[in-house]
């Protein structure tokens, strides 16, 4: 098995963002656990609080579809999908616009926190979306693609409140339904599958007008 080596700038960007992404994974693991084992969680606990965020998640999917581009493995074929890839420029466009304009405003963060922060929230969300509009085969994507392309946010929704339910912590203050109540979380929620549902339609729209730029191109 053969690894392809970055040999453009559109070869290049991939190697980027896996690296970013693996880095601003990791670093940010480290702070969470440190932050865990101080409050007295126990390995499996912090690793069930870790993996809850959405942001985490996403930057994983990322780093998988990174590795799929690069290393020709057969078990990263998923990764290889261009509906997989497009609604990837929508949900990690989600986590960017969310924590900007919601969560920064609600801690102060500085140092390794703030780096950590920035790569998974700012820096990975925009090279990957670079990525896609640049090195990626367009014309592919279909509006029909629309609705399965929101479900593993739906999934992650479902799986977010039932662990909430089973120990009594939510991954982001809109999903808390011990203090919003269920009624509030859901109208958060709508909102949220409206704003996804919104990009979703900006990824396609996109990639029909960059199909025509990539037809010529590669006429």
């Amino acid at each position: 098995m053969s690894v392809r080596a970055p040999v453009n700038p559109r070869r290049l960007l991939p190697w980027l963002g896996l690296a970013f992404g693996a880095a601003g994974l990791g670093l940010q693991f480290m702070l969470s656990m440190q932050l865990a084992f101080a409050n007295g969680r126990d390995f499996p606990g912090f690793l069930g609080h870790f993996f809850a965020y959405y942001t985490i998640l996403t930057n994983v999917v990322l780093v998988l579809i990174y590795l799929s581009e690069v290393l020709p493995a057969a078990w990263l074929e998923l990764f290889r999908s261009p509906v997989v890839r497009g609604m990837m420029a929508a949900n990690i466009a989600l986590v960017g616009l969310y924590v900007f304009f919601v969560l920064r405003h609600l801690a102060v963060l500085e140092g390794p926190d703030l780096l950590a922060d920035n790569i998974l929230h700012y820096l990975n969300p925009t090279l990957y979306i670079l990525w896609w509009v640049a090195a990626q085969r367009h014309g592919v994507l279909r509006w029909a693609n629309l609705p399965i392309m929101l479900v593993p946010t739906l999934v992650y929704f479902i799986y977010a409140m039932a662990r909430g339910v089973w120990v009594q912590e939510y991954p982001y203050p809109i999903l808390n339904a011990i203090k919003l109540g269920y009624g509030q979380v859901l109208i958060n929620a709508a909102y949220m599958t409206i704003g996804l549902t919104v990009l979703l339609a900006i990824v396609i729209g996109l990639d029909q007008v960059l199909s025509r730029r990539w037809n010529v191109v590669h006429d």
